[in-house]
């Protein structure tokens, strides 16, 4: 699904965590035979980045940093109660252990691996997330998950969100996906009740319909558009494992083989 992947290394662990909520740590399984096509799979290379590099974090950090900057100096404009709506999947969540492992096996998604992986309410916080997200709490301000997790999904996220003690963690501030993927309705429905403070997420989608399925030239056009806003009224994290920057070099057409989608890859970069 993704570019190339560099040779495995055998210390790959689940570490990119923030916060010291968390008792025990997952133990680190390596595969007993690395199938031959791992090799194409670039998701190791970028979930090591996301596992262990420094700047990763520096990256998430940076983010709730000029978070709470907003916040701090955001002038309410209505009556409404105070939120921010955020994504949960690589913006509070951190999923790289489920690349990790669909990598291994020489898988790429799917939807039934996904569902076991969050059935087991298992991931890790980025960093940073615990800490803003108690933060503004504490500035009275609500904490809304819009998501693309479906209803099914609901018990187990939850119950990862819950492991952290994150706030608004419950029934009412957790949206999921429900008749289709954009999730502009969903956020009209928060805007109708709450004036919103910041929108964060990993995909552009997560911010502003302007990227829903979009070409890449156009999520590129719009993000020039909306050049003002982000730091501002968007905050975005970084995820170089997946999202609609990947899926619209491929023309959303998911059934693309990882060959195909290698193919298409390689014509696009430039070089010399």
């Amino acid at each position: 699904m993704m570019k190339y992947c560099l040779p495995v290394l055998a210390f790959l662990a689940f570490s990119c965590n923030s916060t010291k909520e968390i008792t025990t740590k997952p133990s680190v399984i390596l595969p007993q035979k690395m199938p031959q096509n791992v090799s194409l799979n670039g998701k190791l290379f970028s979930s090591i980045f996301q596992q262990r590099a420094a700047e990763y974090r520096a990256l998430c950090l940076q983010s709730y940093n000029i978070a709470k900057l907003r916040v701090d100096s955001y002038v309410a404009q209505t009556e409404k109660p105070k939120v921010i709506i955020t994504d949960i999947d690589e913006t509070i969540l951190d999923n790289s252990a489920y690349a990790v492992h669909q990598a291994y096996q020489g898988l790429e998604y799917t939807t039934a691996s996904w569902y076991e992986w969050t059935d087991k309410s298992a991931a890790d916080t980025m960093p940073g997330a615990a800490a803003f997200l108690r933060y503004i709490a504490s500035k009275n301000i609500q904490v809304f998950y819009i998501t693309n997790r479906e209803d099914r999904e609901r018990t187990g996220t939850l119950k990862n969100l819950q492991r952290f003690n994150l706030p608004n963690a419950d029934e009412i501030h957790l949206y999921t996906k429900l008749s289709t993927s954009s999730k502009e309705a969903r956020r009209q429905q928060v805007m109708e009740r709450y004036e919103v403070v910041l929108l964060m997420g990993d995909n552009l989608a997560d911010l502003s319909a302007l990227f829903d399925k979009k070409t890449e030239e156009e999520r590129k056009k719009n993000t020039d558009i909306l050049a003002a806003d982000f730091g501002k009224k968007f905050i975005v994290f970084p995820n170089s494992n997946y999202g609609d920057w990947e899926s619209s070099m491929y023309k959303y057409d998911y059934k693309l083989t990882q060959l195909q989608k290698d193919s298409v890859i390689k014509r696009m970069l430039k070089s010399y």
